[in-house]
């Protein structure tokens, strides 16, 4: 059954620190018509949440349109397409957005709040492909199969113990998916190794990570327990996959079944799906 279009009711503004910047970052996320899509503005600069305006992909997704850029996308795309938001302007005052807890979870509950209005015209939803489709580095892929519904599969695999090898898999309800996002992908949190984190910082990233918006392991524990699902890191990487899948704009109607990769891996596979439906 097709459905209409969706925009959030009434404007709202998230504040907080970007994840790599350190920088304070002020976002106000408005309403915007019928097929325009998810889109950033930064000093009157508008930047599409496409896949064609992906600039890097460093520990984030970035986009890019003339000089301007925007970092650190994919929790809040995930949250507006997890919500079933298809059109959204979303105004940002510096050049990445907050990170906030480290999930999605506080941009979906700033979207429930909102409200979400029905639009005139019918939304792109699901595509199906016809045959398999596949991108990789190394023993990292990300692969969509046919399949009679949108599934999901990821699998990360991480030296230190408290992480190891995990999977998850998910196959949610189209007719209850905003529930289930916020229920089972949303609350889960970015992840890194506390042995990473000085190199890290030697380079520019994380300047504005910390335990409050990041869980954190050593070789055997976790850090700052307790977890919000045994295998929050996996989850995670799958609310990061759904950012990344939506700068096409729809989602396959397809088993998407990924291992060990990256931001790149799923910003290259966007454009092989594009390429293919």
């Amino acid at each position: 059954m097709p459905r209409s279009q969706n925009t959030i009711t009434t404007a709202f503004s998230l504040q907080g620190v970007g994840l790599h910047s350190g920088e304070l970052a002020t976002v106000l996320v408005c309403p915007a018509p019928v097929n325009t899509g998810r889109y950033f503005v930064i000093d009157d600069q508008l930047i599409p949440a496409q896949w064609q305006a992906v600039a890097s992909t460093l520990l984030s997704t970035e986009l890019r349109h003339g000089d301007k850029t925007v970092r650190t996308v994919e929790h809040l795309l995930a949250a507006l397409v997890g919500m079933g938001i298809d059109n959204a302007r979303i105004e940002i005052d510096h050049g990445e957005l907050p990170i906030l807890d480290g999930s999605a979870l506080p941009w979906v509950q700033a979207i429930a709040t909102a409200g979400i209005t029905a639009q005139s015209e019918i939304a792109t939803d699901l595509k199906p492909i016809q045959v398999p489709i596949s991108v990789y580095k190394g023993d990292s892929f990300v692969m969509a199969v046919p399949s009679d519904r949108l599934r999901f599969t990821y699998g990360i695999e991480f030296p230190a113990q408290a992480i190891a090898q995990q999977w998850f898999s998910w196959c949610p309800n189209l007719e209850n998916l905003s529930a289930e996002f916020a229920q089972n992908i949303a609350p889960a949190r970015t992840f890194t190794m506390v042995k990473e984190i000085e190199y890290l910082r030697s380079q520019g990233l994380i300047k504005g990570g910390s335990l409050e918006n990041a869980i954190v392991c050593d070789d055997q524990k976790w850090l700052n327990p307790p977890l919000r699902f045994e295998n929050e890191a996996c989850r995670h990487k799958l609310l990061d996959l759904i950012g990344d899948l939506s700068l096409l704009g729809f989602l396959p109607q397809a088993h998407i079944i990924a291992f060990k990769a990256s931001h790149h891996l799923h910003t290259q596979f966007a454009q092989a799906l594009h390429n293919l439906i």
